[in-house]
């Protein structure tokens, strides 16, 4: 260690020294003393060189300062690169202020460099930033940063060392940035982020496409978010036909299941944020030949998802009912519950699209065709009744309580509201069992009952519907249903009105049934009245 004083000593001074030259011949030693890896010494050089003059070597490096020949501009660009990576390894430093603030510059070098190493150098630099600190993170949030970066990447030779440091940088961001409380200068940064993803995810056929997808479904997929709201508002914006190519080209080419599976979520992050119709939407883009047409569109994402929903379904009754338990399996079966609940909602929505396209049928903005709508309705069907025979095998190993058994009975009601007297004779044989399923927190069936609701109210318009509820005394569970609404924090007023239709219903038909009065109807009666001074 005394060897090494003397040379650091010399460094110091020379970076503190009035003249460029003196801090030129200064910054040349100090890049072997960022390499040392002495964090102590790279604090005290950071600190006699200072950020200013690092950042005006920067712009004399980027042609923004007057005067200096090309070939000694890339050398102070590749000098100011070289020790801004090595002080950056030192945490303390990445996370100053002054380093932070040129994360807006090396982004700009990045977009413009065509030099594999320059650019190599730029990408540790960012990342060390952005891993340092919130600051250094929030900092590519800026206007312009994100497209600067983003759009140079899908220039770069696949399976070079700049595309792995590129994407280690960007999963970095996605990961490590929170949107919930974010300026809107600085989510309009976050949008940049995902329009760039969606075109790489659209044009790229590398490795990269599937980092850009699962980055994608990282983004869109948390929880009603301000980015939400902000994509919803963008105006004739192609970043969601970009995602419609990429999802083709997805799940038309042979991939693995986990890649079509994370195609399929992006989807249904999709028609979450933009609304059902966003499947069924015409789009044109300039930079892609590679659009599928509407209708083909719309049967590919609903038979993607059927033949996903069909074996996950088989694997998941061979777990659970055949096969050894260990942890292994619980954990298969957790994971398998998982990606099931995410295509049921997919299938849900595809559900309330093709209702939607069915009611405007022949209005001028419609976009599928009848024969397109059929074939819809043909796949649903059979998606249903395979889902009800998950729900009989369940019945018949005695299993009741599940979280993917009350998903299943949600699938099964959201899809019988549209159409009531799908896969009837099933669903009648089975209607008593879906009363009694309970979510894994619940301790007495309550959702699974709701979900039948919209379908109730309709079939027991006719007499055999009404037999069918009074078969198993249906009748009293949706009249205790009805009472723990009226109990719970925030009525589901559109719940309640079917519950009371599906009642009024049957007693209309009474005359067609036995129904002997007990008490459930004074509970019944005594919810009503409560409800009624709510409203």
């Amino acid at each position: 260690m005394a060897a090494s004083a003397p040379p650091l000593d010399d460094c110091l001074r020379l970076l503190r020294g009035e003249r460029d030259e003196q801090k030129l011949a200064g910054l040349l030693v100090a890049a072997n003393v960022c390499r040392a890896g002495d964090a102590d010494a790279v604090r005290k050089v950071y600190d006699a060189v200072g950020p200013r003059f690092l950042r005006r070597l920067l712009n004399t490096g980027l042609g923004k300062v007057e005067g200096g020949k090309e070939e000694e501009r890339e050398a102070y660009l590749r000098l100011a690169l070289t020790v801004l990576a090595g002080l950056a390894r030192a945490p303390e430093v990445a996370a100053d202020e002054g380093v932070v603030s040129i994360v807006p510059l090396v982004a700009e070098v990045v977009s413009k460099s065509v030099d594999p190493a320059i650019t190599e150098e730029c990408f540790e630099l960012l990342s060390l930033i952005a891993i340092a600190s919130e600051d250094g993170a929030y900092k590519f949030c800026e206007p312009g940063v994100i497209d600067m970066i983003y759009l140079q990447i899908s220039n770069l030779p696949d399976g070079s060392k700049c595309i792995e440091l590129a994407i280690n940088l960007m999963q970095l961001l996605v990961h490590k940035l929170k949107v919930d409380n974010m300026s809107v200068e600085k989510l309009q940064g976050m949008t940049s982020m995902v329009t760039c993803l969606a075109r790489l995810f659209a044009v790229l056929h590398t490795a990269v496409k599937f980092d850009a997808l699962h980055m994608l479904t990282a983004l869109l997929s948390q929880k009603e978010s301000p980015l939400h709201d902000l994509l919803r508002s963008m105006p004739a914006s192609i970043w969601e036909s970009h995602i419609r190519v990429g999802i083709t080209a997805i799940l038309q080419n042979r991939v693995v299941s986990s890649e079509k599976l994370h195609a399929l979520l992006l989807a249904e992050c999709m028609m979450s944020i933009l609304g059902e119709d966003w499947l069924s939407e015409d789009c044109k883009i300039q930079d892609t030949q590679n659009v599928l047409p509407v209708d083909k569109f719309v049967l590919l994402v609903l038979e993607s998802a059927r033949i996903e929903v069909a074996v996950l379904l088989n694997e998941l009754a061979y777990l659970k009912y055949e096969s050894s338990k260990t942890s292994e399996t619980d954990e298969a079966i957790s994971q398998k519950q998982r990606n099931l609940a995410i295509l049921f909602s997919l299938i849900e929505r595809i559900v309330k699209m093709i209702s939607n396209a069915s009611s405007s049928e022949g209005a001028p903005n419609q976009t599928i065709c009848e024969s397109t709508i059929m074939q819809a309705i043909t796949g649903l069907n059979e998606t249903i009744s395979l889902v009800l025979d998950f729900l009989q095998d369940a019945k018949d190993h005695g299993q009741r309580k599940g979280d993917d058994l009350l998903a299943a009975a949600r699938i099964v009601g959201s899809y019988l509201a549209e159409a009531p007297y799908a896969c009837k004779e099933k669903t009648k044989n089975l209607l008593d069992f879906i009363f009694s399923i309970e979510g894994q927190d619940e301790s007495r069936p309550f959702y699974s009952i709701c979900f039948m609701l919209p379908m109730l109210s309709q079939i027991t318009m006719e007499p055999d519907g009404c037999r069918t509820l009074a078969s198993f005394c249906g009748y009293k569970a949706v009249m205790d249903c009805l009472v723990k609404m009226t109990e719970q924090d925030g009525i589901d007023n559109g719940s309640m009105f079917l519950a009371c239709d599906t009642i009024i219903n049957f007693m209309s038909n009474r005359k067609s049934v036995h129904i002997p009065v007990d008490s459930c109807f004074i509970r019944f009666l005594n919810a009503l009245v409560t409800w009624a001074g709510m409203l």
